[in-house]
């Protein structure tokens, strides 16, 4: 993923990580930076199906995960699958959408399924959901409801890249997109036993506590009104064992859970006041506080 999305390791360490722990990542930014393209390479680097999906207003939950279709030679009804049925889903300006194609997502980022006419399709294994969003034009959008945002292990932004990395963009696209030219590098079979291999990372006691330390003093902070739930604890708890593994270890630090605590808690956390939870500088300014008041166990 690195060769096409340039100086960003971080970036795509954090969407490593949300695939490995089997959730989905939230990418907020603004146009043109590389968001489409990080899902893109993500998809390309495994043997998996990419789907991109543009949330508009008149989208339809339908539109999404499938619907039943009529066929005459057969005189029944048959189900269609949607593009939500692939490894690797774009959502691309996902609060376009109104909340009841939102919803339509819901089921599928929490269950890797979907019910149509009381019949539950499994969707493909390993699945993940990368999600968009401009972070500063509100016009015409939905603001995702909080069940929406808690499905989200991570919320993370791209950014510009450097004039050097800029540069390079420049040389790399002179002859095509480089993202069509990734060699997979990993099969599915092999991503869902690295997730299963995540489970057992080794994740010491003191460190639990330390980590339900800081989830529990995002519940009593004055500045907020919602803390993170306790389906919020436990994506934590999973995304600190994935990114051990990204850091080629086989336990969990005191580091990994300080490093995830903004992007894995601040899109889950309401600020007193605060409308759309707009104010997302303040509530990662307020968690980077409290982790500064937190003892780290040694």
């Amino acid at each position: 993923m690195e060769q096409v999305v340039l100086g960003k390791r971080d970036v795509v360490q954090l969407i490593v990580i949300a695939l490995l722990a089997g959730e989905h990542v939230l990418l907020e930014d603004v146009p043109g930076v590389g968001k489409t393209l990080a899902a893109k390479a993500l998809a390309n680097s495994i043997d998996g199906q990419f789907a991109r999906l543009q949330f508009t207003p008149d989208l339809l939950p339908s539109d999404i995960v499938g619907s039943m279709i009529y066929r005459s030679d057969s005189s029944e009804f048959h189900f269609s699958p949607g593009p939500i049925f692939a490894n690797v889903v774009l959502a691309d300006e996902i609060n376009r959408a109104p909340p009841r194609t939102q919803s339509a997502l819901l089921e599928a980022m929490s269950e890797g399924q979907v019910s149509i006419d009381g019949t539950t399709h499994l969707l493909p294994d390993p699945f993940i959901v990368v999600a968009t969003q401009n972070p500063y034009e509100y016009e015409g959008t939905y603001a995702l409801p909080e069940s929406q945002m808690d499905r989200f292990l991570l919320r993370t932004s791209i950014g510009y890249p450097d004039r050097e990395n800029e540069r390079r963009v420049m040389e790399t696209h002179r002859r095509g997109e480089p993202v069509d030219e990734l060699n997979r590098c990993v099969s599915s079979a092999d991503i869902k036993l690295a997730q299963q291999e995540v489970r057992s990372v080794k994740f010491a006691d003191k460190l639990v506590e330390y980590l339900l330390e800081i989830v529990d003093a995002t519940r009593r902070h004055d500045g907020f009104r919602i803390g993170v739930s306790t389906r919020a604890a436990l994506s934590y708890y999973r995304g600190c064992q994935a990114r051990a593994v990204t850091c080629e270890r086989e336990f969990v630090t005191p580091d990994d859970i300080k490093q995830l605590a903004v992007p894995v808690l601040a899109h889950r956390i309401l600020s007193s006041g605060v409308l759309l939870g707009s104010d997302r500088g303040g509530v990662e300014r307020q968690i980077r506080e409290l982790l500064e008041q937190i003892p780290v166990p040694v």
